[in-house]
């Protein structure tokens, strides 16, 4: 497994794998012992979560204040510009931002540890979206800060196709009044 660094400590592209021929592909999606060696943080994943999403959705920018998540997440099919903001008030990154394209043809995954906002954007007509995460959903810790907020100003790519949102996207918070980590 390959392992990137981004520009935000912590958050890792990982890249399994893969092994094909003209009968398709194999890959390990996920082993424990290979995930540990390779980045280095342990990890227990407690549930696994797939979507699937029309172009121009979305999704984000979700956190859980309480019971926070760690989040590897990938695409099975179709392709997503993935990003992950740092809101540790305690951190030097704080209100920074990165993103990465995640699609099946690259296989990459993104490690997001806890203490990350995380959204994602279709950029396919659709896509599959696979995550694991370290703690179970708990939706009245879940927090939402609007995917447009000028201060962290993600720079989500421009697509031939209307956004679409949420309600409870649409009614996120700005960072200046998100609920943060210490």
């Amino acid at each position: 497994m390959k392992v990137t660094e981004t520009k935000l400590p912590g958050v890792l592209i990982l890249e399994p794998q893969v092994f094909g021929d003209n009968r398709g592909f194999f890959m390990e999606s996920f082993n424990k012992k290979l995930f540990e060696d390779a980045t280095g943080h342990t990890a227990d994943f407690v549930q696994d979560n797939h979507s699937r999403s029309k172009k121009g959705v979305l999704r984000g920018l979700h956190y859980q204040v309480q019971h926070p998540q760690g989040k590897l997440v990938r695409v099975a099919s179709g392709s997503v510009f993935d990003v992950a903001v740092d809101i540790r008030k305690s951190s030097p990154n704080l209100g920074r931002w990165v993103g990465v394209e995640l699609n099946a043809a690259n296989n990459q995954q993104l490690w997001i540890p806890p203490g990350f906002a995380h959204g994602f954007m279709v950029l396919s007509d659709t896509a599959d979206f696979l995550y694991k995460t370290t703690d179970y959903y708990a939706p009245v810790h879940e927090r939402s800060i609007i995917w447009n907020d000028s201060f962290i100003n993600v720079q989500w790519p421009t697509i031939d196709s209307k956004i679409s949102l949420a309600e409870k996207d649409l009614k996120g918070s700005s960072f200046a009044e998100a609920d943060l980590f210490d």
